[in-house]
């Protein structure tokens, strides 16, 4: 039987893609993914009341170790992003309240030292190796479900980056 996700809501979230000054983005690789190689840019789940500016810096601060005194706000995305989970993930993430996540996008530019950069800042940490990719890569080093966001994001930021 399947189950009728539809009546479930989206998760608010922001993801932030972070450009260092040779126009590389920051990708981190998923600690949590058996499948092997799931890489992404940081991104987490917004809290009650709070805004997205606020969320993006907490999510980069728990998940790269990057503070606010380390980075530059270039620009927020016109619109959110929506994703739908695929169906062997339903009812398994997020305790099973959600259908998927409608993201705000913030592009930051890194000004701080490769050295800033602390995965294990946040317990439990999110990714275990981080690297700099050319953001032409990003389709495809992200799960498949998150593709379609992942070009979005690359075509609404590319030509400020």
């Amino acid at each position: 039987m399947t189950s009728n996700n539809s009546d479930l809501p989206y998760r608010p979230c922001v993801g932030v893609m972070l450009v260092n000054g040779d126009g590389k983005v920051f990708v981190g690789k998923r600690i949590d993914n058996k499948e092997g190689d799931a890489w992404q840019m940081p991104q987490g789940g917004m809290d009650d009341g709070e805004d997205v500016l606020a969320c993006g810096y907490r999510e980069l601060a728990e998940e790269t170790g990057v503070t606010q005194a380390d980075v530059a706000l270039i620009a927020k995305a016109k619109e959110e992003l929506l994703y739908d989970l695929p169906e062997e993930l339903l009812g398994k993430l997020w305790g099973g309240k959600y259908r998927g996540q409608r993201q705000s996008w913030l592009l930051m530019r890194f000004t701080g030292n490769d050295d800033a950069i602390d995965l294990t800042a946040h317990t439990p940490p999110e990714f275990c190796e981080w690297k700099w990719i050319d953001p032409e890569l990003l389709p495809e080093l992200i799960v498949p479900f998150k593709k379609r966001v992942y070009r979005a994001v690359l075509e609404e930021f590319r030509a400020l980056i």
